[in-house]
């Protein structure tokens, strides 16, 4: 019966007539129901929309009842994620933070509730022809009443370009996580909002940064003395461009004054989701000034050798692309990493001491998040 329904709309298609069959429908209470507002349905058959809580497939808005029963109609077979949330000031969207976390109520199907960004694959249902599907759905505020707080271990790591260099530069740190209205501190990275919201906004940022080179893994940096960590810290430009694109542009000066000078970065990036895991690819360039980059790279007069003459650098750009995972083991355990690579420019693989002309870089963490 259904090859013969199937044949006979193709046929009516070819004549130039449209018709639609519709299949499904959800039927959502709610835990611990609000007094008032409106309870906002939203249906996605997109992981990466989902992730992004954008351009849902069938959205249904309705003031919230004495029934505590609120419905999709309509929706033609396939796999799905369910999003619910309570407009309380009627303003139809969701009121995100500063980074784009939602400020109301939310919930999602299969009693979904994530402490990072939602994984569609785990509110993720299929529904069939004329299938009537019932849920009972959590509201919840995704950072709780003052923020999600995250504690764990960390590790920056970094290979070396340098001559003979033996092995690479890491350091194992505390992976302190905490998200919230204005606040975001994942491991060595730091922001806080300042103005704007959604499109564009303008932060406060700061970072841990690990020295490049320990002196005594390279015959060629002997008498170098170890590079120095620093604390930078400076005004980051946040923008979303269409289809998901996130923009950065930064600037951080050397707070710590261990260099001197400072760094810029400008960055696209786009996150997709592939089951549990949400990918970033980016890509960026970089602007060191002539400070960092001396420090990196360059060799002072006063430590010149006859294999190891004095160099010194100007300013320096280079580019660079990386890859960004977040990982949700369970609910609770989160895992977040980033790795990327950089491609140095002329100036900098001249010196006498590299010999390489990229770096590789990366962060990881595992998290456990109260």
């Amino acid at each position: 019966m259904k090859n013969i329904v199937r044949k006979l709309l193709l046929t009516l298609s070819l004549f130039g007539w449209t018709i639609t069959v519709y299949a499904g429908e959800l039927t959502v209470a709610l835990d611990d129901p609000p007094p008032e507002g409106a309870i906002v349905l939203m249906l996605f058959n997109s992981a990466n929309a989902f992730g992004d809580l954008r351009d849902p497939t069938l959205v249904n808005r309705e003031l919230v009842n004495e029934s505590n029963l609120y419905y999709l109609k309509d929706i033609p077979p396939g796999e799905y994620a369910l999003v619910v949330y309570l407009d309380e000031n009627n303003n139809e969207r969701i009121d995100k933070n500063f980074i784009g976390i939602p400020k109301e109520p939310i919930g999602f199907s299969n009693r979904y509730q994530p402490k990072g960004p939602p994984v569609f694959s785990r509110a993720a249902f299929k529904i069939s022809e004329n299938e009537a599907r019932p849920f009972q759905v959590i509201l919840e505020l995704p950072l709780g009443k003052r923020g999600r707080l995250g504690a764990g271990l960390g590790v920056i790591a970094r290979s070396s370009p340098y001559r003979d260099y033996n092995g690479a530069v890491s350091q194992v740190i505390p992976a302190i996580t905490y998200r919230g209205e204005r606040l975001q501190i994942l491991g060595p990275n730091i922001q806080l909002g300042l103005v704007g919201s959604g499109k564009l906004r303008l932060a406060a940022s700061g970072r841990y940064r690990i020295g490049v080179y320990d002196e005594e893994d390279s015959d060629f940096l002997v008498g170098m003395e170890d590079r120095k960590d620093t604390f930078t810290a400076g005004l980051s430009l946040q923008g979303e461009l269409p289809g998901g694109v996130d923009v950065s542009a930064r600037y951080e000066q050397d707070v710590l004054d261990e260099i001197g000078g400072g760094e810029a970065r400008l960055g696209f990036d786009k996150a997709f989701q592939f089951g549990a895991f949400r990918i970033s690819p980016e890509i960026a360039v970089n602007w060191l000034s002539a400070d960092f980059a001396n420090h990196d790279f360059g060799v002072p007069v006063s430590d010149s050798l006859p294999n190891r003459p004095a160099y010194q650098l100007d300013s320096t750009i280079s580019f660079e692309a990386g890859l960004g995972m977040f990982y949700e083991i369970t609910r609770d355990w989160l895992v977040v990493a980033n790795i990327g690579v950089e491609f140095l420019e002329d100036q900098v693989t001249d010196s006498p001491i590299v010999e390489e002309d990229y770096v590789l870089k990366g962060f990881f963490a595992i998290n456990y998040v109260f």
